[in-house]
């Protein structure tokens, strides 16, 4: 727009105050004020009163039959009751703290009145009235209704707004080709605009946020495409030398077959490593889809090719994990994998930095710590981010930048529905790993009240006499006085009397490094029968021999930190299990129960949960990536969405794009901007 930059002030009627609060709501200039959009209408349209439903808001219009009758209740309060005639009927309108109309309300005068309809005693509760004799110009029309608050009002923003049509209207520029325009059969942008703020009726008002709709989502999309598309064109990344026999080598060391799943997404990474640009996939898959097992072939193959890995995880359990699990598997090839967490001796880790450094380690696994001050790789060629959704953009940006243009490959095993791919991750591949490995079978999933704790005993003797160890996850560490939920310190030591002959175990995130390490040690091997614990083994934590999970208040959780959960067993071809207890009063709630005892498939899951919860909270961060759009809504708007997405790629994908003066000028911004070349965008 020709005027983006053009001050609030010079919009008639508003002030250098008025010109700070909206400020507050984001606008900045008079286009932020005309794409400040409404979130709904409300109808002043004069209804009939044979198609009006109970329960609806609507404006009718009538004359006054009788004496109106004013009650007081107090100083303030009071209620104003008057019958009028509408058409054939005798509505009675009811009006609170209002008596100074008592006086107007003369017999045959015409009234329009808004509220609330009870249809069984034909009542309205009135929220809004006017004499016809003194219409307003409201009656008849669909007015907006946007968020404001403070000083700013409702009347107040729709005349502000109103105003800055009449004044800048004209000046608003198209921004969608032509082609689109004609393709879709969308209004032009300006007519979009004038019409989303004041729509005749309610198909014009969803014309205009088709239109608006689209236009946002397709270009948040052209960014995306455009952002890809300069990254291939790119060749200062690392290109890999990896022959075949390399990955064969490391393959054929493994104590299982890999499956067709993870050959496949293998096969996609490794094309990208050879590729001069940089690698910017994600790989996801269920949990326990074997998504780690490809983090460490490519971690591999990184190494073979003469350079440095990294792995960062969200956890210092999980750090030293996976630190075991790639010693044991490439210590005998000659690979030296270490690990950095924030938790670590200085003395140890000043061994750790001078071993990167030198090039002496060849994979670093690590938390957090890998972005600080001090952490030089010699050559780093492959960072793996598992997990990805835990860390912010900046923490990835960083540790991007601790090489020269890294291949990069995103792991979660929050699968993500393709709503969500499409618009978080439009910028990059992804790799999907769909089927479980061989021999897994489906973890059975119960929900019951806490009144069953004793038959839930029951069943972890009955599993532990068999050989097997359990899972029992709480929500919180401490007794809180404001949450009604069990906590992890209380219930081990319930559970250690209710089961004496037991061992159980706790683990919590505010226990030490040492403390935590040696509670996972004693419950991997064996010795410890049940572990208590909070969330912080929601992810990554592998142990084959547990088969029972039991998560307290379940309703608390969100359907994928569930799946999560649950996915900690069921790692073995033992038959595995998971109860959920919860007494969830909200619908919500109960949703959540039926949702995980009726599928175990976490694509189905997520896809539910998107539904439940709507993007902003999928990932329970706002760190994720995700655009915060003014109409669209990735949900409801998926169609829309895929729409944009493919039209995006067709003009990216054109010969002549950059060609094109708005193009140019993208992609000037683009390589402007460090940040965005090293993350997508935002």
């Amino acid at each position: 727009m020709l005027f983006s930059s053009t001050s609030l002030r010079q919009i008639k009627g508003v002030s250098a105050q008025k010109e700070q609060e909206l400020h507050a709501f984001g606008i900045h200039s008079a286009a932020d004020l005309l794409e400040y959009y409404p979130f709904r209408y409300e109808d002043y349209r004069i209804r009939n009163l044979t198609e009006v439903k109970h329960g609806e808001r609507i404006t009718i219009q009538g004359a006054v039959s009788s004496v109106p009758v004013l009650q007081r209740y107090g100083a303030r309060k009071s209620r104003l009751t008057c019958k009028i005639m509408v058409d054939r009927w005798l509505v009675t309108c009811i009006w609170f703290n209002q008596p100074f109309l008592k006086d107007q309300l003369t017999q045959g005068r015409e009234l329009i009145v808004t509220g609330k309809w009870d249809q069984g005693r034909m009542h309205m509760t009135v929220t809004g009235s006017e004499f016809a004799d003194k219409a307003s110009g409201r009656t008849g029309t669909l007015q907006p209704v946007y968020s404001v608050g403070g000083s700013i009002t409702q009347k107040w923003m729709r005349k502000t707004i109103a105003q800055a049509l009449e004044q800048f209207g004209a000046m608003i520029e198209e921004v969608l080709p032509p082609l689109l325009l004609e393709r879709h059969q969308l209004m032009p942008r300006r007519e979009a605009i004038m019409r989303i703020h004041h729509p005749e009726d309610s198909e014009e008002g969803r014309a205009a946020r088709k239109r608006l709709v689209y236009e946002e989502l397709f270009l948040f999309q052209l960014k995306l495409h455009a952002f890809r598309k300069l990254g291939r064109e790119r060749d200062d990344g690392v290109a890999h030398t990896i022959d075949n026999a390399t990955v064969l080598e490391l393959a054929q060391r493994l104590p299982f077959e890999l499956t067709d799943g993870q050959k496949k997404v293998i096969n996609e990474i490794i094309h990208d490593m050879r590729q001069p640009f940089s690698m910017n996939r994600l790989l996801q898959g269920d949990v326990g889809s074997g998504k780690t097992v490809v983090a460490a072939i490519a971690l591999y193959a990184a190494v073979r090719s003469g350079y440095q890995g990294a792995l960062m995880v969200p956890t210092e359990i999980l750090a030293e994990q996976h630190t075991r699990s790639l010693q044991a598997l490439f210590e005998p090839l000659g690979v030296q994998v270490d690990q950095l967490t924030g938790g670590m001796k200085e003395r140890k880790r000043r061994d750790v930095l001078a071993g990167l450094q030198m090039g002496v380690v060849d994979i670093l696994v690590g938390t957090h710590a890998l972005i600080q001050e001090g952490v030089d790789f010699r050559a780093l060629g492959l960072v793996v981010i598992d997990e990805q959704h835990r860390f912010g953009v900046n923490q990835r940006s960083i540790l991007r930048r601790k090489g020269m243009h890294p291949d990069v490959l995103t792991m979660t095993a929050t699968p993500i529905p393709r709503t969500l791919a499409i618009t978080a991750f439009g910028d990059m591949d992804i790799s999907t790993i769909r089927e479980r490995p061989q021999g897994r079978k489906p973890i059975k999933t119960y929900w019951v009240k806490h009144s069953m704790m004793e038959r839930i005993q029951g069943f972890i003797r009955r599993e532990v006499a068999v050989g097997r160890q359990a899972y029992i996850i709480c929500p919180l560490i401490e007794e809180s006085d404001k949450l009604d939920v069990q906590n992890a310190i209380d219930l081990h030591l319930e559970m250690q009397q209710a089961l004496p002959e037991l061992r159980v175990g706790l683990l919590h995130g505010r226990m030490t490094s040492a403390e935590k390490e040696e509670t996972m040690r004693a419950y991997s091997s064996g010795e410890t029968h049940v572990l208590v614990s909070t969330t912080v083994i929601e992810v990554g934590v592998d142990v084959p021999n547990a088969t029972l999970m039991i998560i307290m208040d379940a309703e608390r959780f969100g359907l994928s930190q569930l799946h999560q959960l649950r996915g900690r067993v069921g790692r073995s071809d033992h038959q595995s299990y998971c109860v959920l207890v919860a007494d969830p009063k909200s619908e919500t709630g109960q949703e959540r129960m039926k949702v995980m005892t009726e599928t175990d498939d976490g694509f189905e899951v997520a896809r539910r949960d998107l539904e439940l919860r709507g993007p902003g909270d999928f990932f329970g961060t706002k760190q994720s990536g995700l655009p915060e759009f003014r109409l669209a809504d990735m949900v409801s708007d998926y169609g829309v969405l895929e729409t944009a997405r493919d039209d995006a790629a067709e003009l990216v994908a054109l010969p002549d794009f950059w060609e094109e003066a708005v193009f140019a000028r993208l992609r000037e911004r683009l390589e402007r901007d460090q940040v965005m070349q090293a993350d997508r965008l935002d």
